[in-house]
């Protein structure tokens, strides 16, 4: 199977929002310079991402919205419901379990952990803080599709590893550090310090 860049799966989660726009709109078909425009790309961008899916759209007439919309959905895997859980429960993850545009995308928040005694048992959003001593015996026996770390760094890479022995295969981690996995497990890593000094860089350069 041909391997396919990051950027490019990126590019489709933008086309997809793109698409979902137009269609509210009442647009039947788009052109790649409009999904271009919305991407923040060029059309032979565009015409480079779709064509490791397949044939797309027809020449001079460009694409069909609610089609193109439907195949970027398969190919991104949104047509099922996911559960998901935080591990971490600080001011990030309360912000983020209380975004609703998870939930309209299929991830469904199942659980909060924490280590913190003042923590456990509170509510968050309707679900209990959970005990992050607990997590991985019930992650075996009730599993979940993604994780999410929102832990101090120090913390971080015991608790993936306790998310790995659970059965974990997909982390999303927020916690700036470089943390190791098995080779079955993808992981994600936001550093927002870093994305901050990629736009320093970017305004000290402009």
């Amino acid at each position: 199977m041909t391997r396919i860049p990051e950027s490019t799966v990126r590019r489709l989660s933008l086309y997809l929002r793109a698409l979902e726009a137009f269609e509210e709109q009442g647009t039947g078909t788009v052109s790649s310079e409009e999904l271009a425009s919305r991407g923040g790309t060029t059309s032979a961008q565009v015409r480079k991402d779709l064509s490791f899916f397949g044939s797309f759209g027809k020449r001079g007439l460009g694409y069909a919205v609610p089609e193109l919309a439907s195949r970027l959905s398969d190919i991104l895997g949104l047509r099922r419901p996911y559960r998901v859980v935080f591990v971490g429960a600080g001011k990030m993850a309360s912000a983020l379990v209380n975004y609703r545009g998870f939930g309209q995308r299929g991830f469904n928040i199942q659980a909060v952990y924490d280590r913190d005694p003042r923590k456990i048992g509170t509510q968050w959003n309707g679900l209990v803080v959970r005990d992050v001593s607990h997590m991985a015996r019930e992650l075996k026996a009730d599993p979940i599709d993604i994780a999410v770390v929102v832990t101090p760094a120090e913390a971080a890479q015991g608790v993936v590893d306790l998310l790995a022995s659970a059965g974990v295969k997909a982390i999303l981690n927020f916690a700036p550090v470089q943390l190791t996995v098995p080779p079955d497990v993808a992981i994600k890593s936001v550093n927002l310090t870093l994305e901050l000094e990629t736009l320093s860089y970017a305004l000290r350069n402009r």
